[in-house]
């Protein structure tokens, strides 16, 4: 976020720069400056300087080195308040990217890779900052009132997952998000996102409502899912589920908070049209088992689920510490006889990790004793 906003204040510096040359030059031109922080692999088809904003058109991010294309978009408008230039600041009044297409992926390792600017450019361009600086140059302040997407889609591809990998898409995606300002500073900028999520036979629903610190990353946001089929998600629980989801969507309403890197996400999570084949587990529940369950609850089942942890801790994983806790929120609502407070079993099993684990795997015995 924050090397796209040197970006953007250098397409509108430019801009402000000469009307007339960057109608006639400013493909070339600032391409050619933009490059200077994205590196190669940026191209771009045309700019328009109209009255009120200006224009680029087909923008496009190709890594040089493995061909994957990372970004495209249709066009950009940025529309500037030329106002506080004479106080060295720059106001961006809107900031609209039309039909954008992001692709990003995880590597095997756990690595990140997509439409990133490269670290080494984004060092340079704050150190030259601070050079200004011990020149007794006050750097520019640019302000944007807002930034928002249209119509953008998004491919994600999870290459650490066991198996096939892991595929996410976002269709229809309108983001917006208000108060942005370079220097980065500390405040709490609102952001609503809605979009749809593709899947095999349905699109689902998803909306995002709160606000961001640009600076610290920290968040608040409602979250809301509706009708998502859970074979999106078959490589992230493939290694809990043993028995074959035939169908089957969700519903979550949730509450995400990030603050010092610590996160707390309680929510409420609604399964439907559930249908399982007998073969193998769900969670370490006997599938025979839990497909008699569910037909006494019309194929659907409603749970509660409340997630905490520091993500700088090597121990706490996210998605393993999400689906343990669904794993005991559904045998809890099946009537099974299992509990867990904290990294406590209760019901026979002991205490800490060792603990879970195998209070996890006692879960059938446990079933069993109950039906007797």
């Amino acid at each position: 976020m924050k090397k796209w906003l040197i970006i953007g204040g250098i397409v509108v510096l430019l801009f402000i720069g000469g009307y007339s040359l960057l109608s006639l030059y400013g493909v070339k031109f600032i391409q050619a400056q933009i490059q200077k922080v994205v590196g190669p692999g940026l191209t771009i088809a045309e700019i328009k300087v109209n009255i009120t904003h200006l224009s680029i058109k087909g923008i496009q991010f190709e890594d040089p080195h493995s061909k994957k294309r990372f970004l495209k978009i249709e066009e950009m408008r940025i529309y500037p308040d030329l106002s506080g230039l004479l106080k060295r600041k720059i106001r961006i009044r809107q900031w609209t990217i039309l039909k954008p297409y992001f692709f990003f992926y995880r590597t095997k390792g756990g690595g990140w890779v997509g439409p990133w600017v490269a670290v080494k450019k984004g060092e340079k361009v704050k150190e030259a900052s601070e050079k200004r600086k011990g020149k007794g140059e006050e750097a520019v302040q640019v302000k944007i009132d807002r930034i928002q997407i249209r119509k953008g889609s998004i491919d994600f591809e999870d290459l650490k997952t066991d198996g096939s990998p892991g595929q996410i898409r976002l269709r229809e995606v309108d983001l917006d998000i208000k108060e942005i300002q370079y220097p980065i500073v500390s405040t709490h900028s609102p952001i609503e996102l809605k979009g749809k999520m593709k899947g095999r036979t349905r699109e689902g629903e998803v909306y995002a409502k709160g606000w961001i610190d640009p600076k610290t990353m920290d968040l608040e946001t409602s979250f809301k899912v509706r009708e998502v089929e859970l074979k999106i998600f078959e490589p992230y629980y493939r290694k809990k589920v043993s028995a074959e989801i035939e169908s089957g969507y969700m519903d979550m309403d949730a509450k995400i908070a990030v603050k010092r890197r610590m996160i707390d996400v309680p929510g409420q999570l609604e399964l439907v049209d559930l249908r399982i084949k007998e073969g193998g587990a769900v969670f370490w529940i006997p599938a025979k088992a839990l497909v008699s369950l569910l037909k006494d609850k019309e194929n659907r089942i409603k749970v509660q689920f409340h997630v905490k942890g520091n993500m700088d801790d090597p121990q706490f994983k996210l998605q393993e510490a999400f689906l343990t806790r669904i794993a005991f929120s559904v045998a809890e609502k099946l009537g099974l006889p299992i509990k867990m407070v904290g990294k406590t079993i209760v019901e026979g099993s002991v205490k800490g990790t060792e603990g879970l684990m195998e209070g996890l795997k006692s879960i059938e015995e446990l079933f069993k004793k109950k039906k007797k």
